[in-house]
Parts: structure tokens; sequence; C-alpha cells
């Protein structure tokens, strides 16, 4: 009966040494890869809003133009 006592106590302090041991390292997953050829062939969307942006910036040029031609008579009227 006295080793079945000792079996027991061994059996359980075994068990608890291993619940307590850190757990197995799990595997990190490969990074996705690139997807630049996907990005190119789909552009529609950024067109679209890109098309405005690009209307607006021209605009502003030719404002900016015609604002220092109106600047520049002005100055020429005055002298």
């Amino acid at each position: 009966m006295h080793i079945l006592t000792k079996l027991s106590v061994t059996l359980a302090a075994g068990l608890a040494l291993a619940a307590c041991s850190d757990p197995a390292p799990t595997p990190t997953p490969d990074p996705p890869e690139p997807q630049t050829a996907a990005a190119e062939e789909h552009t529609e969307l950024r067109d679209a809003m890109q098309a405005p942006l690009e209307k607006a910036q021209s605009v502003e040029v030719t404002l900016q133009e015609s604002a220092a031609a109106r600047d520049d008579a002005l100055e020429a009227a005055d002298d």
C-alpha cells in the first residue's frame, strides 16, 4: 500500500509539472504576397476619383495664370 501512495504522489507531481510547462510555439504563417499586379489591373475606381482632382488642379493653374496676367496689366496701367 505504501508503494501505491508513492506512485500516486509521483504521478500527481509529474502531471502538475507537465501542466505548468510552456506551450509549444505556434508556427507563424507566411506573409501574404504583394498584389501589385492586381492593383494595376483594377484602376477604375482610382481613376474615377483622380479625374476630378486633376481637373480642379488644372483649373487652379489657369486661375493663377489669369490673376497674374491681370495683376501685370494693372501694374502696367499704373505706370
